[in-house]
């Protein structure tokens, strides 16, 4: 997240950071993210979350959108950050170079 904050103060871009870590995400932004991104790249299967799951856990949230939804919202650890809304669409995770050509 460091990064990401410091790629934007760089290039001058204002952001409006959500911690949905710490307050929560809800399902309608879900279901746009879902929508929009894809749940490949909104879930992080890599992290320890998804891992401390058990196989019916990760076979239930993987079973459909809602089920997904559900466990985002009880497990918000299991989104991969940042998730980046710009004008030209979502950046989701950090890249430098992606970073680097966004624009005010």
């Amino acid at each position: 997240m460091k990064k990401a904050f410091d790629a934007l103060q760089a290039k001058g871009i204002a952001y409006e950071f959500h911690d949905y870590k710490k307050q929560g995400i809800d399902a309608a932004t879900l279901e746009v993210w879902l929508k929009e991104i894809g749940a490949d790249k909104v879930l992080n299967k890599k992290g320890t979350t998804w891992r401390k799951l058990s196989e019916t856990e990760q076979a239930h949230a993987s079973s459909n959108e809602q089920n997904l939804i559900e466990t985002l919202i009880a497990q918000p650890s299991l989104i991969k950050r940042p998730v980046l809304q710009t004008a030209q669409g979502f950046v989701v995770g950090f890249d430098e170079a992606t970073y680097q050509n966004l624009s005010a």
